[in-house]
Formats: C-alpha cells, sequence, structure tokens
C-alpha cells in the first residue's frame, strides 16, 4: 500500500476507541434567497443596460446635431465666399452711378440747347461705354417708363392724375434704376398715375 493511500486514524485519548471521520456538514440552501438575489441581480443589469442605452442615444443624437450644424456652417461659409466675390464691385459701382447720371443729363442738356451734332454724339458714347464696363460687371439697368408700379425696383417720387394713364402705372421716370446680378443698387425714380382726377380733386 503507498503511503499516500493510508488513512490517518484517531483515537480517544480517555477510552482509547478509534474515532472514525465524519463529513463536514454544510449550510442548508434556501432557494427563495437564491431567486431573490438573482431577480434583484438581474433586475440591476437591466436599468444599467438601460442607462447604457439611453446615454448611446443621447450620443448618437448629439452627433448629428453636430453634424448637420457643421455642414450649415460649410454651407454658409460657401455662400457668403460666393457673394463676396459676385458682389465685391458693389461699391465702385454705387460710385460710378451719380457719373452716369450726369453723362445723361449732359446728353439731353446739349440736345436742348442745340448743341453740335457731333458733341452730342461724343457725351453719347461715352455714356454707352460706362454702361457697357457695368454690364461686363453684372450690372444691369432698370428702366420703368410705362410698366406696372413695382415697390422692389422703383421708388414714387410723386403721383399724378391722369386719365390716358390707367393707376399704378408710371407716367414719367426721372432717374433709372441699376442692379448688380439679383440685389437692387438704385430703385428707379418715377412718378405714377393715379388715373383719372376726383371731382374733388378738379375744383
Amino acid at each position: 500500500m503507498k503511503p499516500q493511500d493510508q488513512k490517518e486514524t484517531m483515537f480517544d485519548n480517555e477510552t482509547g476507541d478509534a474515532i472514525e471521520d465524519s463529513p463536514m456538514e454544510s449550510a442548508p440552501v434556501d432557494p427563495v434567497a437564491d431567486s431573490v438575489d438573482l431577480e434583484e441581480e438581474t433586475e440591476l443589469l437591466r436599468s444599467q443596460l438601460a442607462e447604457a442605452l439611453k446615454a448611446a442615444e443621447e450620443s448618437h443624437d448629439r452627433y448629428l446635431r453636430e453634424r448637420a450644424d457643421l455642414e450649415n456652417f460649410k454651407k454658409r461659409t460657401q455662400r457668403e465666399r460666393v457673394d463676396e466675390r459676385r458682389y465685391a464691385v458693389e461699391p465702385l459701382l454705387r460710385d460710378l452711378l451719380p457719373v452716369i447720371d450726369n453723362l445723361e443729363r449732359a446728353i439731353d442738356h446739349a440736345r436742348d440747347s442745340g448743341e453740335q451734332e457731333s458733341v452730342v454724339e461724343g457725351l453719347s458714347l461715352v455714356w454707352k461705354g460706362a454702361l457697357e464696363a457695368l454690364q461686363r460687371h453684372g450690372a444691369s439697368r432698370i428702366d420703368a417708363g410705362g410698366e406696372v408700379f413695382d415697390p422692389a425696383v422703383h421708388e414714387a417720387l410723386a403721383q399724378v392724375a391722369d386719365e390716358s394713364v390707367e393707376p399704378n402705372r408710371i407716367v414719367q421716370q426721372f432717374m433709372a434704376g441699376y442692379r448688380l446680378h439679383d440685389r437692387l443698387l438704385r430703385a428707379a425714380q418715377v412718378s405714377v398715375s393715379a388715373g383719372p382726377a376726383t371731382d374733388q380733386e378738379e375744383g
């Protein structure tokens, strides 16, 4: 017999009788307590999972909002850059409009005062050249004579009673308007028909 297979026997000191080994008794198992612990642990895991899902959802929503804000910022910046290039000449064109107005007045005065045709033609050439320069930079002239009054592009300086012109139609243009691409530089200054004069106005 191998040494490890030998079983050590203990004896009672008083009687000398052998004392048999008895297996250690384990604590009794309470199935009810185990069930309660399992439910509490399951509920805790469910709560942690719900919090994790909520945090993930909030993080995803925040990511989507930040991404949308970034895209809007990029589009706005790009649009501002395009507009900056598109309307870069606006201050210069505004400064040139009075010069062009004076050329028109000079042409009308030359014609009315009977100046030589060559003078009128020379002034007209300069005026046409100025308009062509404006057009090359995206500007266009607004001639409003005879059109229906539009407050978006026309400025009414006077309202006149005129039986020959229907109401709200432009009777006379005092100064042409101009726009740069789709932006108004200056409204056309006009007088607008109020229709036939009433008896009270005639009196």
